[in-house]
């Protein structure tokens, strides 16, 4: 796998490996006898960080192996997948458009101009902005058409990267991430991070998979689609990973696990549990989540250590993904959220 992996065209993005540490202050906060342990996905080389910059990495390589020029992906107003991608365009020398929709139901300032929409910007990148029940992809491939018709190579990625080709990022880091927990002599009862449009998730489950490891440790929350519809995609696509590296493993259904209860009313609309764990990671260890998807994972690894899904003395570990320039959209979020503790054990 790792030879085959070499083998594909990759631009580098990101420092590699990123750390993994402890989160020894708020396991003391919240009373927890289960060592919490945190991937730092978050950061990066440019653009703000995040971990969009692994599946880039792969994106842009085979895009500018192709001779592409353009660089065209879609996703919401205030997608992190965009900024990365403009910011990424911009380091490679390619041209960047990006097809936003409105899909969160808020048209405050904020939110229209503020956090990744103000970056995207500033990277330089052409934004077309439509309505939420637009068909960003089909847009974005109606572009590529005009832009052929002129002459340009365009080179579309659809939401989130969340291709074969995009999760070969995460299929890496799950390489990098089994050597880290050997190196500390842990073991990660479980691997939890947020399930947007699964990418992440699929790349990981698949790296697992072909390196002999099982699945079912990686554990997901929904934040975009419903459980069943974002297990089935991710599914799906781990699955289509796996044949673009012409791995002869397999993933069965249950392996692939991918929990309810953290998407509230929907993407992007914030939830009570969110706004105190996103709180209580700051208040405690001074680290930063983003209200979209990791402030909502993480508040259903809370609520798991409070129902004792894992067991006494055992550790798990949170994959931190980014998006702290989407906090900077949802300011009136926080600021009415109060200033006291927020999460109790």
């Amino acid at each position: 796998m790792l030879e085959r992996l070499n083998e594909l065209p990759r631009v580098a993005l990101l420092d590699a490996p990123t750390s993994v540490h402890r989160l020894r202050r708020l396991e003391r906060t919240l009373g927890s006898e289960v060592r919490i342990y945190v991937k730092r996905d978050d950061l990066g080389l440019l653009g703000g960080g995040g971990n969009k910059l692994r599946k880039l990495e792969y994106l842009l390589g085979d895009a500018i192996t192709q001779g592409c020029d353009t660089f065209i992906t879609t996703g919401g107003l205030q997608s992190n997948h965009a900024r990365l991608s403009a910011a990424a365009a911009a380091r490679t020398g390619l041209s960047c458009e990006l097809f936003l929709t409105r899909v969160v139901p808020r048209d405050d300032e904020d939110y229209r101009r503020n956090g990744n929409v103000l970056l995207d910007g500033l990277f330089g990148a052409m934004i077309h902005e439509l309505p939420g029940d637009a068909d960003a992809l089909a847009a974005a491939h109606a572009r590529a058409d005009e832009l052929r018709r002129g002459g340009r190579r365009p080179y579309v990625v659809g939401m989130g990267g969340s291709s074969p080709i995009g999760c070969l990022g995460y299929v890496a880091a799950a390489v990098e991430l089994l050597a880290q927990e050997a190196a500390l002599g842990d073991h990660f009862a479980q691997i939890v991070l947020p399930n947007g449009s699964g990418g992440t998730h699929a790349g990981l489950a698949a790296g697992f998979a072909a390196s002999g490891h099982d699945p079912r440790r990686i554990r997901s929350f929904a934040v975009l689609a419903s459980s069943d519809r974002s297990h089935q995609d991710t599914l799906r696509v781990a699955r289509d990973t796996l044949d673009l590296l012409g791995s002869g493993a397999g993933i069965e259904d249950e392996q692939i696990v991918v929990s309810a209860g953290q998407l509230g009313a929907g993407y992007g609309i914030p939830t009570a549990a969110m706004i105190k764990a996103v709180q209580s990671v700051a208040r405690s260890e001074g680290l930063l989540l983003d209200p979209v998807y990791g402030g909502k994972a993480f508040a259903g690894l809370l609520a798991d250590l409070r129902q004792g899904v894992f067991a006494a003395k055992s550790a798990v570990l949170f994959l931190m993904t980014g998006g702290l320039p989407g906090l900077h959209a949802y300011r009136s979020v926080f600021e009415g959220a109060g200033k006291e503790p927020s999460v109790d054990m």
